[in-house]
């Protein structure tokens, strides 16, 4: 059954909404996994000292360090005192070498202080399209953050339900605003591409928040994804977390009914897909090349610097 059968309200209240959501999740693009890498345990006679570091999502490290404790006194060194058959006393001190953790330690550290920061490579592009064609306007106004003159411009094509579109906002996006688009060097376009009816409804309330309020609005459906995409009674759902955008029972309803905002949403996904062969959520267009799946910020501020 396509969108245009049923008007989206009718669409929240019954189950195939939730019974889309496998259908997003099997058309969004494979999540990528980081691999770990766990770094040697260096030990010593007199300490030993284990440290395991492992790469976690984002790139930042955890690391847990245990040592064992001196000896009472805390004392390094050992005094042993002999007295000879007449009488003299000789008293002779024996100090223990330097720890070799302490050394490997401090080799380690100054190791990892000059070695330079991985590179990041740059994504390769799935293709290319006219730019002036994707730039063209379509059947909805476009919504972008930027100056329209910035040299780099990013349309992204995307679904309120799509776990990967939701990770990439909420971990990658407001890092590329803050570095790029708040710079004046990138201009930032978001496209509607929705796989079910729950999403179509979710950028729907987004078009009918107050104005300068749809990206705010996208982000807080993307914040919440979890607590609606899936909830049993979607409409529910959705009316409590547009209530919190200023929506009442009445502006709810009277946005879910439009039908000519919910053929403009399709017509959006449409093109997409047919002028622009996109078929998977995320898709990225940087300056007209073509990227698929969601990146992260070193990812994408690599690929936005080669074209800067």
């Amino acid at each position: 059954m396509s969108l245009s059968e049923l008007s989206p309200f009718k669409r929240l209240l019954s189950g195939v909404a939730v019974a889309a959501i496998a259908v997003t999740l099997a058309a969004c693009s494979d999540e990528k996994k980081d691999a770990a890498a766990n770094a040697p345990a260096t030990e010593s006679t007199d300490t030993a000292a284990k440290t395991e570091v492992k790469p976690v999502d984002g790139g930042s490290m955890m690391s847990s360090t245990s040592a064992m404790k001196p000896a009472e006194g805390g004392s390094m060194m050992a005094a042993n005192t002999a007295k000879p058959v007449d009488g003299t006393t000789t008293s002779s001190t024996m100090s223990s070498a330097a720890t070799p953790a302490t050394a490997q330690a401090g080799q380690t550290q100054v190791a990892q202080a000059a070695a330079p920061a991985a590179k990041v490579e740059v994504p390769q592009s799935e293709g290319e399209v006219d730019i002036a064609k994707l730039m063209a306007p379509g059947p909805l106004p476009e919504m972008s953050v930027g100056k329209a003159d910035a040299k780099v411009t990013i349309v992204e094509y995307m679904s309120m339900t799509c776990p990967h579109c939701a990770r990439f906002h909420n971990e990658t996006y407001d890092a590329i605003k803050t570095k790029y688009v708040d710079s004046g060097q990138v201009r930032f376009v978001l496209r509607e591409f929705p796989f079910d009816p729950r999403a179509a409804a979710a950028f729907m309330l987004a078009r009918c928040a107050p104005e300068g309020q749809y990206f705010p609005m996208i982000s807080m459906l993307f914040k919440q994804q979890e607590t609606w995409a899936a909830a049993p009674n979607g409409r529910d759902a959705l009316l409590q977390m547009s209530k919190l955008a200023g929506f009442t029972q009445e502006s709810f309803e009277a946005c879910l009914t439009n039908q000519k905002l919910l053929d403009d949403v399709q017509a959006t996904m449409q093109k997409g897909d047919k002028d622009f062969g996109v078929k998977a959520t995320p898709t990225f267009f940087v300056n007209g090349k073509k990227y698929s799946g969601e990146m992260s910020v070193d990812t994408m501020s690599a690929l936005i610097d080669s074209m800067l």
